[in-house]
């Protein structure tokens, strides 16, 4: 037939594209259905991992059990007690399969000697010896100190510096809203600090604690040192001491402290990262890796930073455990060891990922401690899989998640070159630098439901990944 002023169509012609506009509507809702998104169903799983968690509170109870083991400083015997108490946990829970990775980390030491004497002045200083830092002799050292607040300061003043021991009294800005901005802003006086001042002659540093709470009680944290720079003792003055030097200073430009410390660093010792798993039903070769860093500093319990990350991401898998939820990837829990000195532990199993069959599809990383939950950050320039992240933010509001942003996911999981995806768990960070790398770090400064809500909300995005897929 003809239709004037219409492009003719043949009966034949018209019933052969009738055809293969079946074909393609059937092949494109074939499409959908294989990848579906089923949010109402994975609400009501979303619910129920929140409800299970902050009823039965099984990973604070983990928690509780890890903090009476005391801090796990690498190579330290608290810190292969604890492995060994993760490794038996692991397999009491019933995990398909559990292994210890040995790697060799660094063995450093506090010791028993920790004392910072104004000269003249019945005032002992509260401090504590930056980790890696070497010894005093045992008369300590005695020194005028030059007070700065910058590196450039510090250069300005170069001439000045020679025998005395700089006083870093820079702290956090206090003004910054996201604290581990303000962390960031100030760390390199802790890192570096003893290289820069030992350039100029330097006989010690003392750093103000990078801390948000007015106490006084000190931060410890990493240090380093280079070969070719004299190595000078370093520790961290808790804050009220630290303002009230400042203040002596202003008095007493002339002002000289006893500075003594002890420590030592030995050989390298054997540890181990500890890995449990449940395998996949579909893509056993498939891994969403959680995991936080299992050393801790040796002051506290550890229990912010990172027992609770470790704890949370150990019962990503008893919580499908306990629900019967088959995943269709296999999900692994990683705790590593340290990340707090050395970052050895994430090396090997790095090594161990790029080698390995098996596919690294997402790995999840939580040390920002266990407040509230609130985000995600994913490090990708992928703006698809960062907007179907964002798409399932109404499943994952069940645990509090308000956001998943582009940004920086862990120290650890950096080092899975080959990953796919790299998620950091971000939790409120408001009060998290009050007990960061502290004495104030225990059991007692972890809320359950908090803890329980950020376990649930890492089983929650777990769980969608490998259903979902990217």
């Amino acid at each position: 037939m003809k239709i004037p002023g219409k492009i003719a169509i043949t009966t034949p012609v018209f019933f052969l594209i009738l055809f293969l506009l079946n074909i393609s509507s059937f092949k494109m809702t074939e499409q959908k259905i294989e990848n579906p998104v089923n949010t109402e169903e994975h609400i009501k799983i979303a619910q129920l991992i929140v409800q299970t968690a902050l009823r039965e509170r099984k990973g604070y109870e983990y928690l509780r059990e890890l903090c009476k083991i005391g801090p796990r400083l690498s190579g330290s015997e608290t810190s292969l007690k604890a492995i060994n108490w993760a490794y038996e946990k692991m397999k009491s829970l019933g995990f398909d399969s559990v292994w210890l990775q040995p790697v060799m980390v660094p063995h450093w030491k506090r010791g028993n000697v920790a004392s910072c004497n104004i000269v003249g002045v019945n005032k002992k200083l509260s401090i504590l010896a930056l980790g890696g830092s070497i010894a005093t002799s045992p008369e300590g050292i005695t020194a005028e100190l030059i007070e700065v607040k910058s590196f450039e300061e510090l250069s300005d003043r170069k001439h000045e510096v020679k025998g005395k021991i700089v006083f870093y009294s820079r702290g956090l800005d206090q003004s910054q809203l996201n604290t581990f901005t303000a962390y960031g802003g100030a760390i390199k006086f802790r890192t570096q600090g003893a290289i820069e001042a030992a350039k100029y002659g330097a006989s010690g540093v003392l750093i103000k604690s990078l801390t948000t709470k007015y106490d006084n009680n000190p931060h410890t944290g990493v240090m380093s040192y280079v070969d070719s720079i004299p190595k000078i003792p370093v520790a961290a003055l808790g804050f009220l001491d630290a303002e009230l030097l400042s203040q002596e200073l202003k008095q007493n430009p002339h002002l000289k402290i006893n500075l003594k410390l002890n420590c030592e660093t030995l050989p390298d010792a054997k540890s181990f990262n500890v890995i449990g798993e449940i395998k996949g039903t579909e893509y056993p070769d498939e891994i969403i890796l959680v995991g936080g860093h299992f050393d801790s500093w040796d002051v506290g319990d550890g229990a912010h930073d990172d027992g609770a990350g470790c704890m949370m991401t150990l019962e990503v898998l008893d919580l499908m455990k306990r629900l019967d939820i088959k995943l269709k990837r296999t999900l692994r829990c990683v705790l590593f060891i340290n990340e707090e000195n050395g970052t050895r532990g994430a090396i090997e199993y790095a090594n161990y990922a790029l080698t390995s069959p098996q596919i690294h599809f997402v790995v999840i990383e939580a040390d920002r401690g266990a407040f509230t939950p609130i985000g995600f950050y994913a490090e990708t320039d992928s703006t698809e899989i960062l907007n179907k992240l964002q798409n399932w933010l109404p499943i994952l509001e069940n645990a509090n998640i308000e956001w998943i942003r582009k940004g920086g996911s862990g120290v650890d999981i950096q080092k899975i070159k080959n990953a796919r995806l790299r998620l950091g768990y971000v939790p409120d960070d408001q009060r998290y630098m009050d007990i960061h790398h502290s004495a104030n770090d225990v059991f007692e400064e972890v809320h359950p439901r908090e803890f329980e809500l950020g376990a649930a909300a890492i089983s929650i995005m777990a769980y969608l990944l490998s259903e979902e897929g990217l």
